[in-house]
Order: C-alpha cells, then sequence, then structure tokens
C-alpha cells in the first residue's frame, strides 16, 4: 500500500474552508461521501482496501468534522455540497473519480451525478437513499411529523441543544441506545461505532438539523433511470435508517446496476460486514469502474 497522505483545507467563495485527506497515489481516484453527521467512521476498513491500489479522497462536509460552517448557515444543501465538491476535484485536479456514498452520501453521489455526470467514473451507493429521508426512516412518517418541532426547538435553543448533545451523546446510554435499537449488536465493535457519538457530540446541533431539513425533500429518484455509469448498490436487511427495500429500488431502477444483499447488515454494514463489503467493492472496481469509458457524445449531454 502507498504509504502516500496528505490533508488540507480549501475555502470556497463564500468563505467556508473544507477538510479534506488524500490516501494513495495509484489508479483511478475514489472520492468518500459521508452520511449526516458523520466524519469518516464508516470507512475504517473501505478506505485502507481502498488505497492499496488507489487514491483516495474523503472529505467533510460544511459544518461536518474539520469543514467550517457557513456564515450564513442557511447556505447549506445539495447545492452548496455539490459545488463544494466539484471545487475541491478541481483543485485536487481530478476530472472524474469513482464517488462511494454512505447513507447522507447516496444522496450526494446521485445528485451529483446529476449535475456534473462527466465527473463521475462510477457510483458506489452504501446503505443510503435517494431522496425524503425522513418519509422512510424506520418505515415510517413519525420522523417527517416530528422533525419540525425539533427544528424550531433547536434553532431556538442552541446554546442548550449543543450542551445537551455534547454531554448526552458520549454517554453508556447512547451507545447502548444505538447499539441495541439501530446496529446489529452481535457484529459492531464498540470502538468502531463511538466515533460517531463523538462526532455527534462535537458537531453543532443547528448545523446537523438544517442539513437534514435541506434534505428532507430532496430526492434523486427522477435520476435513477438517467444514471449512465456502473454502478454499485449495497443494502442491509437490518438497515432502519434506510430500509433495505430502498436499496434493491435503487438497483432495479438504475441500468445494470450491481446488487449487494447483506443479511446481517444495519446501517453501519461497512463496519460489521467489513469483508463482505470490501470485496465486493474491490470487485465492482476491478471489473467494471477501472474499465469504464464514458462514451463522449454522452459526456456532453
Amino acid at each position: 500500500m502507498s504509504a502516500y497522505f496528505t490533508q488540507g483545507h480549501l475555502t470556497v467563495p463564500d468563505g467556508v474552508e473544507l477538510f479534506y485527506e488524500v490516501q494513495g497515489d495509484g489508479g483511478p481516484v475514489a472520492i468518500l461521501c459521508d452520511g449526516l453527521g458523520c466524519d469518516g467512521f464508516v470507512w475504517k476498513y473501505v478506505r485502507p482496501m481502498l488505497a492499496k491500489t488507489r487514491r483516495v479522497v474523503h472529505w467533510h462536509y460544511r459544518g461536518h468534522g474539520d469543514s467550517t460552517a457557513p456564515t450564513d448557515r442557511h447556505r447549506i444543501g445539495m447545492e452548496f455540497t455539490c459545488d463544494d465538491l466539484v471545487r475541491l476535484m478541481d483543485h485536487l485536479q481530478i476530472p472524474e473519480a469513482v464517488l462511494i456514498g454512505h447513507s447522507m452520501g447516496t444522496q450526494v453521489a446521485l445528485e451529483f451525478h446529476r449535475r456534473h455526470r462527466a465527473r463521475v467514473k462510477a457510483l458506489a451507493l452504501v446503505c443510503g437513499a435517494y431522496g425524503t429521508p425522513l418519509d422512510t426512516w424506520h418505515d415510517h412518517s413519525l420522523l417527517r411529523k416530528a422533525f419540525p418541532l425539533a427544528l424550531g426547538l433547536i434553532e431556538r435553543f442552541p446554546r442548550a441543544a449543543r450542551l445537551l448533545t455534547s454531554k448526552l451523546m458520549v454517554t453508556e446510554v447512547a451507545m447502548q441506545v444505538s447499539i441495541r435499537t439501530e446496529l446489529n449488536r452481535a457484529l459492531i465493535k464498540r470502538d468502531d461505532f463511538y466515533p460517531y457519538l463523538d462526532h455527534l457530540a462535537r458537531m453543532d446541533p443547528v448545523m446537523f438539523v438544517r442539513t437534514l431539513d435541506s434534505l428532507k425533500d430532496h430526492s434523486a429518484l427522477d435520476h435513477l433511470a438517467a444514471v449512465d455509469c456502473p454502478t454499485l448498490v449495497v443494502g442491509g436487511q437490518m438497515d432502519r435508517f434506510t430500509p433495505v427495500w430502498l436499496a434493491q429500488r435503487m438497483a432495479e431502477m438504475i441500468p445494470g446496476a450491481e446488487y449487494l444483499y447483506l443479511p446481517d447488515g444495519s446501517h453501519t454494514a461497512p463496519l460489521e460486514c467489513p469483508t463482505q463489503v470490501n470485496e465486493a467493492i474491490e470487485r465492482f472496481l476491478t471489473l467494471r469502474a477501472d474499465r469504464y469509458n464514458r462514451d463522449p457524445v454522452r459526456q456532453s449531454a
């Protein structure tokens, strides 16, 4: 595996400083796109596997991890996320890349393909949905109904919300609730999941809810049939955040998509089933993505 590793910040026009890190210096580039409220924890086993043979870019969305929040906190959402990513690719001199998205990263990858398809060599969509996540969380609409209240409270009392999340997220209670209700507790390792809770404890809850607010009505469902590059979809039977039928639907609607079904996988399947996920991604990249050459006519569409 290449020892090359660097990290830095890119300042975009509205003043946000985007954090990124690059590992490996091999073949085609892979860009890792996180889920909401994440700063890379789910890629623990995926990233070193990829870096053996290719250049891997991992970045933090605005207001996440080591990226700064916009001064105007309404400047979040798919439009800004896609603009940030294309600027980052330009900065790193990446003409095209494989986008690998987890959870919200699936929406990001699909929307980026809609806007910049010539920059996308392939897609790997892991435990995510094409859009409107509040309508499918746990297969009911409870979160859609409750979210406006939560959004209003957090925006009205931001200091109290930040104090509460900074204390609560790193408690044993938060760990146990997550493991017992959302994950496959027989497979998930505490040390693998704790970084997610730690990041939530450090993240501004106003940025979290406003990012979610920007996602709640976004959908790339209408774009699935237009995806024109090799695509791998990964779904976990135990995933309650993005139920597995969403992955199945995406795989059916995206032309020529491959589908990996994980009966023991939850929303954190790359951590629970690392061998299966890594082997599927590596095989997909080697046999399909790396060999794909975009039709020049379609590229200009």
